[in-house]
């Protein structure tokens, strides 16, 4: 008896478990392909700005309003604008600034830094981040490979910093894999909500940001619900503050 030789392209054939993720028995060459970093910039008005003027307050807001617009042009910056009056008590709109190069989140604050109405303006958060491959989705690409973002495309943006216990970096490989693909499949019904995680190892206070882009609050509660009763979920260290953030244009992310 003969058999048909399969018509099925083969698949790339990969590790299933990142079994040496600390590199200790085969030492990695660092990944230096060209990545993403990602800023998320809090920010609180005075709540004297609102005494002044209405003339005044509108140069104010125009003047870092076209600052925006004018970094939201360049070719080297994706800039998302958000609001979060009557959202949180403790921050008034966010900018989200995704480059491949950090030192343009320094230029363009400097910019920022310069119009009037920053004298009225706190920073309240930021985080900083890296775009990089999961290991547990994609086992076989470089963490690099490939890595592009969209940002943006959902009326809402939920953002949080997040840190894991180290007592799971002290799980073996299989553990730390099965664990994540409960939450993986956990996650999967939950269709109109779009993932972002990136990773802040060395950079930043926390390890990782995590951004869920969705047009359905409602969605993301029951999502965020459903996986605190996953495994994984006993390994949370620290998953606050949380931010819901309603996508805006730039002139939209306070009332003057």
């Amino acid at each position: 008896m003969t058999t048909e030789p399969s018509t099925t392209p083969a698949r790339p054939r990969g590790p299933m478990v990142e079994l040496d993720p600390s590199g200790r028995v085969n030492p990695k060459e660092p990944d230096r392909a060209r990545r993403q970093f990602l800023n998320y910039a809090f920010f609180r008005l005075d709540p004297a700005f609102r005494r002044l003027p209405r003339e005044e307050r509108l140069a104010l807001h125009r003047e870092y309003v076209e600052t925006l617009e004018r970094w939201a042009a360049r070719d080297d910056l994706i800039l998302r604008t958000y609001t979060l009056e009557g959202l949180r008590a403790d921050c008034d709109f966010m900018l989200w600034r995704i480059a491949h190069d950090v030192r343009c989140f320094n230029e363009m604050q400097r910019d920022l830094n310069a119009t009037r109405l920053a004298g009225w303006l706190t920073p309240a958060y930021s985080f900083l981040s890296l775009q990089k491959r999961s290991q547990y989705v994609n086992r076989i690409e470089g963490s690099g490979h490939g890595v592009e973002l969209l940002p943006g495309q959902g009326t809402y943006l939920f953002v949080y910093p997040f840190v894991k216990t180290r007592a799971w970096y002290a799980l073996s490989p299989h553990a730390r894999q099965g664990m994540m693909d409960e939450h993986i499949h956990v996650s999967a019904p939950f269709k109109g909500v779009r993932l972002n995680t990136s990773y802040s190892y060395g950079i930043d206070d926390q390890e990782f940001v995590v951004a869920f882009d969705s047009d359905y609050p409602q969605e993301f509660v029951d999502l965020v619900g459903r996986l605190r009763f996953t495994e994984a979920s006993l390994y949370t260290q620290r998953d606050t503050p949380m931010f819901t953030c309603l996508r805006t244009t730039p002139d939209g992310i306070f009332q003057p």
